[in-house]
């Protein structure tokens, strides 16, 4: 094989494969979770003994874009002083297969519960103010009017949808 063709095909090879690494890169990246495993492997082998398969997953919590403060027509100061900021994870996840022997019978059966990991979407607290003066009024020759200063708190949000399933089944 000439030189130049196998450096034709390092370079393809090459490209293969940081292609299908940016693939799985993005496609963890989406997912928003780092799998960890519990390994068990070392205590089943000294033990000789069939343990449960454990393994997680830890969300990534994901700052998002707070919304910037509104301007309302009669208003001095902007309707949301202080934005809320939301932020974007997931409650953790959890997988896990355990041997249950069978009354009757050599092998093993299983019972497994899995808990995926479940988005939540959150916003923190914020501020609205309102100035102890009104808008210029046309009728007053353009002074403001008087009024009570306004404060609130509003008030944060989590939202989320966890869920779970349990089976027994047969095999490990």
């Amino acid at each position: 094989m000439k030189s130049t063709t196998r450096g034709t095909l390092a370079a393809v090879l090459t490209c293969v494969a940081a292609a299908a690494g940016a693939a799985s890169a993005t496609s963890a990246a989406a997912v928003g979770t780092v799998p960890v495993p519990v390994p068990l492997d070392g205590v089943e082998k000294s033990l000789h003994v069939e343990l449960p398969k454990i393994g997680g997953e830890i969300p990534v919590p994901v700052p998002g874009a707070p919304e910037g403060p509104r301007y309302v027509e009669g208003r001095l100061i902007p309707e949301r002083v202080v934005p809320q900021l939301p932020v974007a994870a997931g409650l953790p996840g959890l997988g896990m297969r355990s041997p249950l022997p069978e009354v009757l019978g050599d092998g093993f059966n299983h019972v497994g519960l899995d808990v995926p990991a479940s988005d939540v979407r959150t916003l923190g607290p914020g501020l609205a103010l309102d100035a102890p003066l009104t808008a210029p009024d046309a009728d007053r020759f353009g002074l403001p009017d008087l009024q009570l200063p306004q404060a609130g708190v509003l008030t944060p949000v989590v939202q989320t949808v966890p869920g779970a399933d349990l089976e027994v089944g047969q095999g490990l």
